[in-house]
């Protein structure tokens, strides 16, 4: 077990140190001369771009500023916010308090409905299954952006019932204030999950142990939960890591339709204002939380699934 975890920690780190290699890069790979974009306007005199170059190191060799700025990276500092004009630090701090509990508010309702969606269609043969299989669709081909606009149409403007925007005060506010985002969220990925957890489930009611568990006259409620989902949970705990691991990216469509405060409209005005560092930052920020997510998913598939443990051995 300890290898095991051991090897994919030492693939999280590998995979970071390369994407910041990357992440660090892209700002040398936009056509151009990297000092006109970090001006964020080419109306600039000589001078200012060589204090430019002179304050962002640009006539260092690659490796250097790499460097320089992965040692800052690893101290907090992300450097200095060229639109905003204060660290890009004290930036992401503001802001990511709220996207954090977005995704978290979304992933909850995406595991609560993909699984319940899944269960039912599995053990409801024939029409429900039918229906529930119309509505995972309908969910999945509904983009985020349409679901977001119908949400707020309907349920702020029509009825009043969710404010429109902003991200409320305190907890509960907060939570009221992220509901219909968090809503807008889940609709399509809770298809997604749904759908996994569907075909695992089918899977698993077929099984030849189900049947004689039945026969034995055990309870349905315990067949269910122990020889049904427990044996099922695997590829779903995959899927559901990978769809929530990717709502950080889709919180950016979200948070600019509903004024919310987070990383994810703050990547979009920064990369409109062409603000390198806070874009930088962010897509740090991002790949990290879609490798531990998705890192955590490994660890803890085995134990979900003894079956797949790569370390035990038939005795």
């Amino acid at each position: 077990m300890l290898l095991f975890a051991g090897k994919r920690l030492a693939s999280l780190v590998l995979t970071m140190f390369v994407s910041s290699i990357v992440i660090f890069g892209s700002l040398y790979l936009v056509p151009g001369d990297p000092a006109v974009y970090l001006a964020g306007s080419d109306k600039v005199t000589p001078e200012q771009l060589d204090a430019l170059r002179a304050e962002y190191n640009l006539d260092d060799p690659f490796l250097t500023r790499y460097v320089d700025w992965l040692g800052g990276v690893l101290h907090g500092n992300f450097g200095q916010s060229l639109q905003y004009k204060e660290s890009v630090g004290h930036l992401l701090a503001g802001r990511i308090p709220t996207s954090g509990l977005l995704v978290a508010y979304a992933g909850v309702l995406i595991l609560v409905v993909g699984l319940t969606m899944g269960l039912i269609g599995a053990l409801n043969r024939g029409a429900i299954d039918r229906a529930v299989l119309v509505i995972i669709s309908a969910t999945i081909a509904m983009p985020v952006f349409v679901s977001a606009v119908l949400l707020l149409t309907v349920f702020s403007v029509e009825l009043g019932w969710f404010p429109a925007t902003g991200g409320g005060a305190g907890l509960l506010d907060r939570l009221w204030h992220l509901t219909l985002p968090a809503i807008a969220l889940a609709l399509s990925l809770s298809g997604a999950v749904a759908r996994v957890a569907r075909a695992s489930f089918v899977d698993s009611v077929d099984r030849d142990h189900v049947a004689v568990a039945r026969s034995r006259g055990i309870p349905e409620r315990h067949v269910v939960r122990r020889h049904v989902v427990r044996n099922a949970l695997g590829p779903v705990a995959t899927m559901a890591g990978l769809v929530i691991a990717g709502l950080i990216v889709t919180t950016t469509i979200v948070e600019t339709a509903f004024g919310l405060n987070g990383i994810g409209s703050l990547l979009q005005r920064s990369v409109a204002q062409q603000d390198f560092p806070v874009v930088q930052a962010i897509s740090l920020v991002v790949v990290a939380a879609f490798l531990v997510c998705n890192t955590i998913v490994d660890l803890l598939y085995p134990i979900i699934d003894p079956r797949v443990a790569s370390w035990r051995r038939p005795v």
